[in-house]
């Protein structure tokens, strides 16, 4: 960070700046002007400043939000301030792109180095200093960018920001003589981007193993001199670097399941082993994990492993799907019509992020979230999201191609040692691949091995991606598989293919790139393609056409899909018990309504009519790349193959798949699948109707498309295996509990079993944590429930997460909660009501010690809050698995009520994992719901006693555990 000056003028806002009182009580805020006077406001007064005057604050929505908690407030619901409103999130994103910053006062002092403070009033006077700072750092010759920033702030400045006249008197000095920048110039951040270089394909890698030892001593070397010893991060190691052993038979990798308790340090005890054989092999290891907070951990503790940057950044390499990247050419567009009028300050702000990104990843990268709900808003406006989620990549034909963050990265992850990556895209090209190994055959023999020019749009595939690979999260695996192999025909999905074939239509403001655009110059000189292309766009009538949703609704469907997906509706309102709850609906596909069948039938003929023109151009497209392999350049054959990509994979793969889907109604689906129908709802209003395809056991297609092309895979968790109260040992060795880690992660469908491995936390659960069943609160009552919820979280002084398996009930509880918990100096934090993203909510919870959090699965799944800040978590009721009929058909073949009891205890498990994260923490797990059964109380660690008690007594053991008594 630059050093700031003191230039003799500085333009700062003559505003109060704006804080809401501290935790919340009936809402409200407190103003401080420039000079110091101070004064309360009401929740009305407050909201009423910032809607029609100038001020400062830090986050508008979520301010606002935070200031009308009262439930006898009107919730403005802000997206964004308004451009009289002086955001120093704003001026923090512009004055230090890409640098993370949390969106409350002490969250930017923090992020700016500034002292912090202790209540709102000396929180509002502080806002004003961090406002001068930043502005003199914009001041400082010597900061990087300079020049092109002035442009982007002139630009902002054009289009209302509020910050613009500040910014732009402080870097007044880059910008000309007229004060201005060159026309068309600011947010044309792709002419200040670096190409990217093609390099050789890295060699087959070698097979030599990492020994025990070997593994070992690379852990103490990262570990450091001054670590503590673990034994059972040592035990962990060794045990890891059995993946790494060379496997003797095709088919048969080295799979090693090992289950770490929380606290042994399994990140860099299978870091160790990993990088290792890297570097010995010159080979490629690929960590894949299931939250983006593991991610996020991975990535600095490979800073261990590469403590020079520039080292790091050629060796370690985060890979996600290319839906997860900024697109140029998606981001030139909005930037031109932002230029116009509308949008200028937020384009602004991702324009000064993409220069400083480290890899243009706007889904848990670096990119500011809470400028997520902004861009939602123009897209949804213009049409046109900033990452490439439609397929409509033309990559060599792109201007931009060689800047492309996602071209970067793909072949950044080619010559890594390391690749960070999630299961869904590991999972997600296996399923491509899987796919098309049941496809039909194609009319060439070499052109579909070949790749031209390496246009590959996913990873990892081919042979260097298939080696080694480690499963962080393992428990996860099973339903990520799930997601991954499994097939939707649905309104969406279909009227999304009808764009991809046609553009969009005419709609004004969408760029639709169809598919006389990507190949229409790329066919050549075919009468017969030419004529495939006429009737494929033609075929594509068939399927949804803008204003579907309205037609289905309206009961005037239009065309083949539209016919079919009225009658999937007409069967999902007639078989539910009741059609006029809130939530999504669904239905079994058999017996079918009147007229569904034939509405199937000529669906899969209008699909097939699709496919085959698809077909036929793939099939030219591939004969020019045999043909003219001699004059062909580099650009058109990295277009051709793209197209051929993208065409084979819905005419052989996706198209094939809906039409097997169609056929089986009215008849018998196949025995390792489910299907069923369902409508999609949000807010009570439709939004999709869909048939649905599943893989009974989708354990089984990920061993085939991932674990057994591999040579050895490490999948590791500290909650693999169920706790079954008749089978467990202390040790870990019981047969039962391993048979259902096996089951959940394919390891049960190998030929050669995988190795066994279980390292106890180094935890004495029994003496940090306490366990409680309260067992006198009606859950089904809300004010009840709300009312324990509230009276616990006072018990513990914060430091309370409250899990919920409704969000209506979060909802509920947390409107006649906050209040209350304000009053006491307890700020309150809930999902699916701030509007914050998931993971900035539990950043400020982390960062807050006496902050309290409301939250479902997705919070129970990525919280990691080491220390006070996390000490208490409630459960509202036991996390049973959803009866739908998916899970209906699985207990059937995973042992029906044990197979419920199984993925309860493992949720419970997974959460009570989330309490105790160090040797010095201390923590109570209560449950409110009193029904909880003994025989899942073995999803806590041995030696903890679970203790049924009512409320009062919970709230006395709180206090005295970990509370205001607490010794």
């Amino acid at each position: 960070m630059p050093s700031d000056t003191d230039p003799e003028s500085m333009e700062l806002p003559d505003v109060p700046a704006l804080v809401p009182l501290s935790g919340g009580g009936a809402g409200g805020a407190v103003s401080v002007t420039p000079d110091g006077e101070i004064e309360e406001l009401s929740a009305e007064a407050a909201l009423a400043l910032i809607e029609r005057e100038p001020v400062i604050l830090v986050h508008g929505g979520f301010t606002a939000r935070r200031i009308a908690r009262s439930p006898n407030v009107r919730d403005p619901h802000f997206r964004e301030a308004g451009p009289h409103v002086f955001d120093l999130l704003e001026l923090f994103a512009f004055t230090f792109p890409a640098q993370p910053c949390l969106p409350t006062p002490e969250g930017l002092f923090r992020a700016l180095g500034l002292p912090s403070a202790d209540t709102p009033e000396d929180q509002a006077i502080r806002l004003h200093e961090a406002a001068a700072h930043m502005l003199r750092i914009l001041a400082n010759p010597r900061l990087p960018d300079r020049p092109f920033a002035a442009r982007t702030a002139f630009r902002m400045a054009e289009g209302g920001w509020a910050w613009g006249p500040g910014v732009l008197n402080a870097m007044k000095d880059v910008l000309g003589r007229d004060g201005k920048p060159p026309a068309g110039r600011g947010f044309d951040v792709w002419n200040e981007l670096p190409e990217w270089e093609d390099k050789p394909p890295r060699p087959a890698p070698g097979a030599l193993p990492v020994s025990a030892e070997e593994a070992q001593e690379r852990l103490a070397e990262l570990a450091g001199p001054n670590a503590e010893a673990r034994s059972g991060q040592k035990d962990f190691a060794a045990t890891a670097a059995l993946a790494f052993a060379p496997r003797s038979k095709t088919g048969e990798p080295e799979v090693v399941l090992a289950e770490a308790g929380t606290g042994i340090g399994k990140t860099i005890g299978y870091i160790a082993p990993a990088s290792l054989w890297a570097e010995r092999n010159q080979g490629t290891v690929w960590i894949s994990t299931y939250t983006k907070n593991l991610q996020r951990q991975l990535d600095q503790e490979l800073s261990r492993l590469y403590p020079d940057p520039a080292e790091k950044a050629r060796k370690a390499v985060v890979r996600k799907g290319r839906e997860n990247y900024l697109c140029l050419l998606n981001f030139e567009e909005i930037a031109g019509r932002a230029a116009l009028g509308g949008g200028a300050v937020t384009i602004g702000l991702v324009t000064r992020w993409a220069r400083a990104s480290r890899d243009g990843d706007m889904v848990g990268g670096d990119f500011p979230a809470w400028l997520g709900p902004r861009l939602a808003n123009m897209a949804g406006r213009g049409g046109v999201t900033l990452t490439d989620r439609r397929g409509e990549c033309v990559y060599s034909a792109c201007p931009h191609f060689r800047k492309c963050f996602i071209e970067r990265a793909i072949r950044k992850a080619r010559q890594a040692d390391i690749v960070v990556a999630n299961h869904a895209l590991v999972m997600r090209q296996a399923a491509l691949d899987l796919a098309a190994s049941f496809a039909p055959p194609q009319n060439t023999q070499k052109a579909e091995e070949a790749v031209a020019a390496g246009a590959e749009d996913e990873e990892p595939s081919g042979r260097e991606a298939r080696g080694r690979f480690v499963f962080d999260e393992g428990h996860h695996i099973f339903e990520a598989a799930d997601s991954a192999f499994s097939s939707i025909i649905s309104g969406l999905e279909a009227a999304e293919l009808r764009r991809w074939i046609r553009g969009s239509e005419g709609q004004r403001r969408r760029r639709g790139r169809g598919i006389q655009e990507r190949v229409g110059d790329l066919i050549g000189e075919s009468e017969t393609a030419e004529e495939a292309l006429d009737a494929l766009l033609s075929a594509a009538a068939a399927l949804p056409g803008p204003g579907w949703t309205t037609r289905l609704a309206d009961g005037s469907p239009r065309g083949a899909a539209e016919d079919f997906l009225t009658l999937v509706r007409q069967q999902v309102h007639a078989r539910v018990e009741d059609a006029n709850i809130g939530f999504s609906l669904e239905a079994e596909t058999f017996p079918p309504v009147d007229g569904l069948v034939d509405a199937a039938k000529k669906l899969s003929d209008g699909l097939g009519r699709i496919a085959g023109p698809m077909r036929l151009i793939s099939d030219r497209l591939r004969a020019r790349l045999d043909d003219e392999a001699d004059k062909l350049d580099t650009s058109l054959r990295i277009r051709m193959d793209a197209a051929i990509r993208g065409l084979d994979r819905r005419a052989r793969i996706h198209i094939p798949a809906w039409q097997n889907m169609l056929a089986s109604l009215g008849g018998t689906t196949p025995e390792d699948f489910v299907d069923w129908f369902s409508i999609e709802r949000q807010f009570g209003r439709e939004m999709d109707f869909a048939m649905h395809r599943h893989w009974r056991d989708p354990s089984l297609p990920f061993a085939e498309a991932v674990l057994e092309p591999a040579q050895g895979v490490l999948i590791t968790s500290a909650t693999l295996r169920d706790g079954l109260p008749e089978t467990e040992d202390a040790d870990g060795s019981a047969e039962d509990s391993w048979t259902s880690a096996e089951v959940r992660t394919g390891a049960g469908h190998l030929v050669v079993p995988a190795k066994r491995a279980f390292s106890p936390s180094p935890f004495d659960y029994a003496a940090q944590s306490r366990v409680l069943v309260v067992r006198d609160v009606n859950i089904n009552k809300v004010d009840e429930l709300s009312a324990a919820y509230r009276e616990l979280f006072r018990a513990s002084g914060g430091g309370a997460l409250g899990l919920f398996t409704a969000i209506h009930r979060l909802r509920a509880v947390h409107e006649r909660i906050g209040g209350p918990l304000g009053e006491a100096g307890l700020n309150l934090y809930a999902q699916h009501v701030d509007m914050l993203d998931t993971g900035t909510l539990v950043d400020i919870f982390r960062a807050e010690r006496n902050a309290c959090l409301l939250g479902t699965d997705a919070v129970r799944d990525g919280v990691d809050v080491p220390g006070d800040s996390l000490r208490m978590i409630v459960f509202d009721r036991t996390p049973w698995p959803r009866p739908d009929i998916l899970h209906k058909a699985r207990r059937e073949i995973f042992g029906k009520g044990r197979y419920d009891d199984m993925l309860t205890r493992l949720r419970l498990k997974q959460a009570f994992g989330r309490l105790i994260r160090r040797a010095g923490d201390r923590g109570v797990f209560v449950t409110l719901d009193a029904r909880l059964p003994t025989r899942l109380t073995t999803a806590f660690p041995p030696g903890v006693e679970v203790q049924r008690v009512g409320l009062a007594e919970a709230i006395a053991q709180v206090k005295g555990f970990i509370g205001a008594d607490a010794p």
